[in-house]
């Protein structure tokens, strides 16, 4: 009888546990189905939606402890943060753009709704000294907000041991792509302050105010500040703008871009550093012309000290004139000004030549007196070659045997030129309108060069037609034969094979 009154008393007990946790109950065994219709609904889902046990063990232990205590709350919390700090940012929504209202006289007043951006105010490539108070920033711009607005500059110096010393100047803009410009025109600023800045050496900053002056929106007048250069303490060398330059004669090289011909950069490279000599440099910037065989060629070079190679493929990203040139030139302009004592400027398809019994050192002598001088242009074919050298033009070198030359009269041919850099502001790619001093274009009987259009870029055989003859007309051009480079391609062969041995013998085209 005790026996069947505890049992019943037990019963009791199971009985009152169960009733008081029933909703508890009721909670876990709805989880439970949850989760059960979940895993049979996932395997009708994409493979690419997965959902891993740490998730599951999550939800469950969502379910299972619905009031979790305050300290891992916040720890979960804070996970969450961390995890959504490692995926990009969610966008911002933007302000709702305002709606059109009728104005009391009854007129309908519409809205203009302003997004983004169309063009960088600025974007700086290079920024150099020009002097102990003299600066240029070389970049790029807007071109809508240059030629039809009137953005302004300010310069200022920030010295680094007495920040609030600040010196101020207005910035003198130089615009010299000769409005070929597209999206982006090439801007040069000069900063002259009227006093030296960093004499003692002591650093500083170079910063740049560009100002839009109301374009782009007349309601505003947007400035930008750009810290264009920084000088640290003790690096500043003030003789360089005084002292005998290290070279006396210097390339500064356009945009390189296509696949070009590794075969014509090597007889090109080395033609030029055999006519400008041990005192010579050459800089020349990949727009992504310098594949891997081109670099090949350029390297032996490059270990003789003789070429310097410049990774501009970024300026792609803005939309200038032909791959930037122009800002690609100003920018070496200004690097490289108080390094060399002339500075040449023509393109990796052109050969500078002197006459006979002359030398660049001669010749250049005698136009000291000249801050630039033009050079005449001496176009030739591109696939007009001799009979004589049928079956042996893969042996032959592009100068060598393209032989003749373009002699129709009448039309103007674009000039090339050289300047003596310490006295230019800015530049171009056939002349700077920018200069100190005195031009003259009187240079024919003193140097001229050879112009082998679009050869850089085929990397066929150039031959296409064979002549023997000494005069021809092909489409309504007359050529003559003229054999001037031929006449030093020996030369050249056996100048490379002393400099660099015989590593680019199997140079192909």
């Amino acid at each position: 009888m005790a026996k069947e009154k505890q049992q019943k008393e037990e019963k009791k007990l199971y009985v009152g546990i169960v009733w008081h946790y029933t909703a508890e109950l009721k909670l876990l065994l709805t989880a439970l189905l949850i989760l059960c219709t979940l895993a049979t609904l996932l395997q009708f889902l994409p493979s690419r939606f997965t959902v891993s046990s740490s998730d599951l063990r999550f939800c469950i232990s969502r379910v299972l402890t619905p009031t979790q205590p305050a300290q891992q709350h916040n720890t979960t919390t804070i996970v969450s943060i961390s995890a959504a700090a490692t995926s990009p940012p969610p966008l911002l929504s933007p302000p709702p753009p305002p709606s059109e209202s009728v104005q009391p006289n009854g007129m309908i007043k519409r809205v203009f709704a302003t997004h983004g951006a169309a063009a960088y105010s600025y974007i700086n490539m290079g920024a150099y000294r020009g002097g102990m108070n003299t600066f240029a920033i070389v970049g790029l711009a807007s071109k809508p907000l240059h030629v039809y607005s009137n953005p302004t500059y300010q310069c200022r110096w920030i010295p680094t041991v007495n920040s609030s010393a600040v010196v101020s100047a207005v910035g003198y803009k130089i615009l010299p792509d000769w409005g070929y410009g597209r999206v982006y025109t090439v801007v040069v600023v000069n900063c002259t302050f009227s006093q030296d800045v960093n004499s003692d050496n002591s650093g500083g900053k170079l910063v740049l105010l560009a100002s839009t002056s109301g374009g782009g929106d007349r309601n505003f007048n947007v400035t930008d500040e750009i810290e264009a250069l920084t000088e640290s303490p003790g690096s500043l060398n003030p003789s360089i703008f005084t002292s005998k330059p290290k070279y006396d004669y210097f390339y500064c090289g356009s945009s390189l871009y296509g696949n070009l011909s590794p075969q014509r950069v090597r007889e090109w490279i080395a033609y030029h550093v055999r006519l400008f000599g041990p005192r010579s440099h050459f800089v020349i910037h990949d727009a992504g012309g310098i594949h891997e065989e081109v670099l090949e060629v350029l390297k032996p070079w490059m270990e003789l000290g003789y070429v310097t190679l410049q990774d501009i493929r970024d300026q792609e990203r803005f939309d200038g004139y032909y791959h930037n040139q122009f800002m690609v030139v100003n920018d070496c302009l200004h690097r490289y000004k108080f390094m060399a004592k002339w500075m040449f400027f023509f393109d990796v398809d052109e050969y500078i030549y002197m006459p006979p019994k002359s030398t660049i050192k001669t010749v250049l002598d005698s136009l000291a007196e000249y801050s630039q001088f033009t050079i005449e242009q001496m176009p030739m074919s591109n696939k007009l070659c001799l009979l004589e050298d049928y079956h042996k033009t893969n042996r032959k070198w592009g100068f060598e045997k393209l032989v003749y030359k373009d002699v129709k009269r009448g039309i103007r041919r674009d000039r090339k030129y050289a300047v003596q850099p310490r006295n230019v502001y800015g530049t171009g790619v056939h002349m700077s309108q920018n200069i100190a001093g005195k031009t003259t274009h009187k240079t024919e009987n003193r140097i001229k060069y050879f112009h082998y259009h679009g050869t850089i870029a085929d990397r066929r055989e150039p031959c296409k037609k064979l002549i023997n003859d000494t005069q021809i007309y092909l489409d309504k051009v007359p050529y003559v034969i003229d054999t001037t480079m031929r006449d030093v391609a020996g030369a050249v062969k056996r100048f490379e094979l002393r400099m660099i041995g015989s590593r680019l013998q199997q140079t192909r085209q």
